[in-house]
């Protein structure tokens, strides 16, 4: 994945937990429809699939060869 793929990123692979978490559901607040956001983590989200399921989006997920995580997501179209 790239970042130019991203209207927004959130880089949480030096961030201690729950914090990856809470900032990239405060920023899927402000993406709009259309628009996607890229999460950086030191490794899978595993919880946040569930938010994002239960609250309407997509996501895509892409291990990095350093072993770090990158999850694309978006809106579910309507």
């Amino acid at each position: 994945m790239t970042h130019a793929k991203a209207d927004r990123v959130i880089d949480g692979r030096s961030m201690e937990p729950p914090e990856p978490f809470v900032q990239t559901i405060e920023a899927l607040d402000t993406i709009e429809p259309g628009q996607k956001l890229l999460l950086l983590v030191g490794r899978e989200p595993v919880p946040l699939y569930r938010a994002l399921e239960l609250n309407g989006f997509i996501w895509q997920t892409e291990r990095q060869p350093d072993g770090s995580v990158e999850v694309l997501i978006w809106h579910k179209p309507r």
